[in-house]
């Protein structure tokens, strides 16, 4: 695509309001207007040749090999435009490869075809430098990991024990204290000592048997 002069201007102009915002004149907005409906019409139409390249390109290739001059004509001026070339081209180069027009436009459709491949194996491939250079981590027992852990656990727990909600973990009770033991009563002083009478009383002494005890007879 080609500007002309006043294209230029126009797009000069556009440029430095781009760059340096200031109030531009009602002409100025007309150029840049009519600039920008150029420049699409002039997109379409070279969108509407390409597809006509192409399609001329494919109706060549296969009327090979009566229309091989027409064919290598019209590939040299799609890759100028940016065409890539497909395995049906590099099939029908090397089926022409005794011109020397065709070697030299195989030579240049594998070249093509090898940055592509290239291009999509960067594309879906890791570079070994990332996997090579990497180093694992261990992570120790306190620091920041423990600090930033109690830290989300108290976090959590905090909001539950505040609104009381039912679903949280309500905290666990401290554990009572054991109760001191009641020290030995030590003894009451104040109570009389017992004597040797009271605690050993004194036996009773047996009744005598009667003087003259009643006989019985027993009979013979």
């Amino acid at each position: 695509m080609a500007f002309g002069a006043e294209e230029l201007r126009v797009l000069r102009r556009a440029l430095a309001l781009a760059l340096h915002p200031s109030p531009a004149s009602a002409q100025d907005v007309q150029d840049c207007l009519r600039l920008a409906e150029t420049v699409d019409e002039a997109t379409r139409e070279g969108a509407r040749l390409r597809a006509f390249l192409l399609a001329d390109l494919s109706r060549y290739r296969a009327a090979l090999p009566g229309t091989a001059a027409g064919y290598l004509t019209l590939l040299e001026e799609a890759l100028g435009a940016g065409y890539r070339p497909v395995p049906d081209d590099l099939a029908a180069l090397r089926a022409l490869c005794g011109n020397p027009v065709a070697a030299a436009l195989l030579d240049r459709c594998l070249t093509l075809a090898e940055q592509d491949v290239r291009a999509r194996l960067a594309l879906h491939s890791v570079p070994a430098s990332r996997t090579r250079g990497r180093t694992r981590l261990t992570a120790l027992p306190g620091g920041l990991a423990a600090t930033g852990t109690a830290a989300r656990a108290t976090a959590l727990t905090a909001p539950a024990a505040a609104t009381g909600d039912p679903g949280g973990k309500p905290a666990e009770k401290p554990a009572d204290k054991p109760a001191p033991r009641p020290s030995p009563q030590s003894p009451n002083r104040d109570r009389p000592i017992p004597t040797p009478g009271e605690v050993f009383p004194p036996r009773r002494k047996p009744s005598a048997p009667p003087a003259n005890p009643p006989r019985q007879l027993a009979a013979v």
